[in-house]
């Protein structure tokens, strides 16, 4: 749901492929945590983006102005928001498949589903709260899409999801995108390509 995710996700990956392009060969592997900024978004009902902004903070003329500044920035960083059309959701279906991917094709198949989930409700204005959305994303990256809708429809992925959180907790971390790196290094916020570079370097020196 929090645009600097998406823009905190590509930030990161370009800094991945500076290290690449420096000669840097270790392995470096990503995976997704689940966080969910509100837990108390009703399961299977959606509502536009921009009221939701306008209610939380103060009016649409503000939201337009800060989902029109999130845009822009988005933009320099090649991701096409379209907020207009973006349905605010409970995330926790989703978190539950990006775990499933994780299990059945491990961290490459979980960035597929991850981007392809980013795409869905920032560019395409899908609800990524409805299950049948989250499995149809999931068969397009290539995971069996009527095999995850019978396991989000039991207990998959809930233990996982609520295990995801309270580490967040114990870590003390209560804002979005937070990457933790090698668990000893904690990096909030969507920073600068350099930034990840650098704590990258550090983190690989050692």
């Amino acid at each position: 749901m929090c645009p600097w995710c998406y823009i905190g996700k590509r930030r990161f990956e370009k800094a991945v492929a500076v290290l690449r392009e420096k000669g840097v060969t270790e392995p470096i592997e990503v995976t997704y945590r689940a966080y969910q900024l509100d837990p108390t978004a009703p399961a299977g009902a959606s509502t536009p983006v921009r009221d939701a902004y306008a209610k939380k903070f103060g009016g649409r003329e503000r939201a337009d102005q800060i989902l029109g500044h999130v845009t822009k920035v988005a933009a320099a960083d090649g991701i096409e928001f379209r907020m207009d059309i973006a349905l605010r959701a409970n995330t926790v279906l989703a978190h539950r498949a990006l775990h499933r991917a994780l299990e059945t094709g491990g961290p490459a198949l979980q960035d597929s589903l991850k981007e392809r989930l980013l795409r869905a409700y920032f560019t395409e204005g899908l609800d990524v709260g409805d299950a049948a959305t989250v499995a149809r994303c999931a068969g397009e990256v290539g995971m069996d899409a009527d095999d995850l809708v019978v396991w989000l429809d039991g207990d998959g992925g809930k233990a996982e999801v609520v295990a995801d959180l309270r580490g967040a907790m114990d870590r003390e971390i209560s804002a979005v995108p937070t990457f933790v790196i090698d668990d000893r290094f904690m990096v909030p916020g969507a920073q600068d390509v350099d930034v990840f570079v650098n704590v990258l370097e550090r983190v690989l020196a050692k």
